[in-house]
């Protein structure tokens, strides 16, 4: 009942052919979110392997997904006892959107013999304390916060009144606005819904073009919002580096994820 409910899930829906389109409301000024297509695409690729859940998904990003059908191509290139490896492509009228490479396995099969954390999660005020994005962000349409339940960090939203806090980070809570449970296919999605971490340099907050992006998931979430912090801690070239991480209410890091974009284009 809640998937059939759920508007990510409506979004991410793909024929067992590959047909599929990108969802209006997904985007960021017209252009949709490179996490939604990250899980678009890997919702097919993840049928195709036969296993649950996305254990590392990477895409390079061709060119601007917008709203209409698309079509995924995907090939299992081997299937072995625990993971399968799978390519895809999303592409719209023979034109390439997105490349696409994933290892697909069951995350019930992990095992905690062995941990070793160098931090935590990031110590964040109540959900309800934190400052919900709008799906209006200075000038900037954001359609996409309107699915969402993405709360900042007090202090991280200064970036829309022009204040920078000097240095690369950004943090806060992540949900749907319809409460849909999060699994692994929707980390794809939560780790690129957070304004980037270089809008608090002395960088202007424009758009950023993403070149690749990974998102590795390392377990199941538990039930409730996730805990989420984002950091850049080279940017050189015109190119920049962002590393998120995604913790749940039991404290486990259940996904971090790694970009590289280009620094904002005003």
């Amino acid at each position: 009942m809640m998937a059939a409910m759920s508007e990510f899930d409506d979004a991410t829906r793909v024929a067992a052919d590959g047909a599929t389109a990108i969802a209006d409301g997904w985007d960021i000024n017209g252009n949709a979110n490179g996490g939604y297509l990250l899980a678009l695409a890997a919702n097919h690729m993840r049928a195709l392997s036969g296993r649950p859940d996305p254990l590392s998904v990477t895409g390079h990003y061709l060119a601007p997904g917008t709203p209409g059908p698309v079509q995924v191509d995907a090939t299992v290139v081997k299937s072995g006892r625990r993971f399968s490896t799978v390519t895809g492509q999303m592409q719209r009228d023979g034109k390439p959107i997105v490349q696409v490479v994933g290892t697909f396995g069951d995350l019930t099969q992990a095992t905690d013999e062995f941990e070793h954390l160098a931090s935590g999660p990031p110590d964040l005020p109540p959900m309800d304390e934190c400052v919900a994005r709008s799906s209006v962000q200075g000038v900037v349409e954001v359609p996409l916060n309107a699915r969402l339940n993405v709360r900042l960090r007090p202090g991280d939203d200064s970036f829309i009144r022009g204040e920078r806090k000097g240095f690369a980070e950004m943090a806060g809570w992540f949900a749907f606005a319809d409460g849909r449970p999060i699994d692994p296919l929707a980390l794809l999605l939560t780790c690129d819904c957070f304004p980037p971490a270089v809008f608090h340099i002395d960088l202007p907050a424009g758009w950023v073009p993403t070149l690749e992006y990974t998102v590795h998931v390392r377990a199941r979430p538990a039930p409730g919002p996730l805990r989420c912090v984002f950091r850049s801690q080279f940017v050189q070239g015109g190119f920049f580096n962002e590393d998120g991480e995604v913790w749940d209410s039991a404290d486990r890091l259940v996904a971090h994820s790694r970009q590289l974009g280009l620094t904002p284009l005003g």
